[in-house]
């Protein structure tokens, strides 16, 4: 069974910094694209990250510069650094990867940046 928790989110200051994760379980992650989410309230979940199972990366305009998508292996597990947070990166992160036609998501992580 293929299971995705996200962690390491919270409340910080814009300005800020915050580690998110994704750890994969009943997968193994590294032959997999993994991609980080975003969803503010009222608003659709929009794409934020990218990571291939070759190591390239891809970021949305809005946190390219400030964000970093990587991933650790041996630990099964994907990570998103957040630099410089804004009030307007404020919403539930999710990771996401797909098996074949299946697509999996975490339960998400509460990231919240005031000013």
């Amino acid at each position: 069974q293929v299971r995705l928790v996200e962690s390491g989110g919270g409340l910080v200051q814009a300005g800020g910094s915050l580690r998110l994760s994704c750890a994969a379980s009943g997968i193994i992650f590294s032959i997999r694209t993994v991609d980080w989410y975003r969803q503010a309230p009222g608003r659709q979940r929009d794409f934020v990250a990218r990571i291939t199972s070759g190591g390239s990366t891809i970021y949305s305009d809005s946190v390219k510069g400030r964000f970093t998508i990587s991933r650790d292996n041996p630990k099964n597990t994907v990570y998103l650094q957040m630099n410089s947070l804004k009030p307007e990166d404020t919403a539930v992160y999710y990771c996401n990867t797909k098996v074949g036609a299946a697509s999996y998501s975490g339960q998400g992580t509460q990231v919240t940046v005031s000013s």
